[in-house]
């Protein structure tokens, strides 16, 4: 293992909760720090400017993280300015390998947004319809910027080349720790593979009904969580419950099923599956009774494609 590895962290387009499940290591990260050497972690950790990171030679950097999708033309040019200045590049969580919840806005225009935000909300005071505008001159002498809104969310392997990829909306804090300490000790799979244990939710759920010998039922009728009470030793799909942990990575040890919250997909497709939503739609057909029953899921296509739509065959074309 090497005394340093040069580290940089970038929060594109997301939330900030990879960064949470960064610091959540807690104790393990403190394990890990004296083998890293922190040189940028922007906009939330550091206190540094995205100008320190332009100036440093390309290829200084032994690891990058980036978080969060691509949305605005900030967000593109640091993730471009990361490619370059990082050996290795981490798309880190679902946004930056996926697209994220964000992605699915690629259902609606721009217009339909910009209307949303700031015109046709109850809340919303704009007589004069202003909207973002990427230029603005001020008392006729100050040029205020903005970054260009674009018209659709991407995952970052849109505008770059990703070395490696990880699931999760936030990743679990201790399959974040394994991933680095996989990186420290060069414990790595190929480029652009997943870094994932390989099995699916299904696999580590002890709802699953194979796990505990018992034959598996098909789908009888559709329930949402709001229905009722799940059996907490019943397997959700086989309840009604629309589960995708048959075709998500099981990263996170089934926590959502443990609680009885059915997976929606965040730890990314299982390895050998490119169209997470495609797959997701296949075997929740095939595991119904009666093809009928599709008709009672509420919006299907934010179901199956709730954070991968951006990465999917069918990327921004849903409108």
């Amino acid at each position: 293992m090497p005394e340093k590895i040069k580290l940089a962290y970038l929060l594109a387009g997301g939330c900030a909760g990879c960064d949470m499940a960064v610091v959540d290591l807690s104790e393990t990260l403190l394990d890990v720090l004296p083998h890293l050497d922190i040189v940028f972690w922007a906009p939330t950790v550091a206190d540094v400017k995205y100008k320190d990171l332009e100036a440093m030679p390309d290829k200084s950097i032994d690891l990058g993280l980036v978080s969060g999708m691509i949305r605005l033309a900030e967000q593109e040019h640091m993730t471009r300015v990361m490619r370059r200045k990082c050996k290795a590049l981490v798309a880190l969580g679902a946004c930056a390998s996926l697209g994220g919840i964000p992605g699915m806005a690629n259902m609606h225009t721009k217009k339909d947004i910009f209307d949303t935000a700031y015109f046709d909300t109850y809340s919303t005071d704009n007589p004069e319809g202003i909207t973002p505008q990427t230029k603005c001159l001020v008392d006729g002498k100050y040029e205020l910027t903005l970054p260009e809104f674009y018209e659709n969310v991407r995952p970052i392997s849109a505008v770059v080349e990703v070395d490696y990829f990880t699931g999760g909306c936030p990743p679990h804090h201790s399959f974040v720790g394994a991933a680095l300490m996989a990186v420290l000790e060069g414990k790595l799979p190929p480029p652009g593979s997943w870094l994932t244990s390989g099995k699916a939710v299904c696999d580590v759920c002890s709802r699953n009904p194979g796990l505990k010998g018992q034959e598996r039922e098909l789908i009888k009728e559709v329930r949402r969580v709001v229905d009722g009470q799940p059996d907490q030793e019943k397997c959700l799909l086989q309840e009604g419950y629309i589960c995708l942990g048959a075709v998500t990575q099981g990263d996170c040890n089934a926590q959502c099923p443990g609680v009885n919250i059915p997976c929606r997909g965040c730890g990314g497709p299982i390895p050998g599956v490119k169209d997470f939503g495609l797959r997701a739609v296949s075997a929740i057909a095939a595991s119904m009774a009666d093809e009928k029953l599709v008709d009672q899921i509420d919006c299907p296509a934010k179901l199956f494609y709730r954070y991968s739509l951006p990465s999917s065959i069918l990327g921004g074309k849903l409108k």
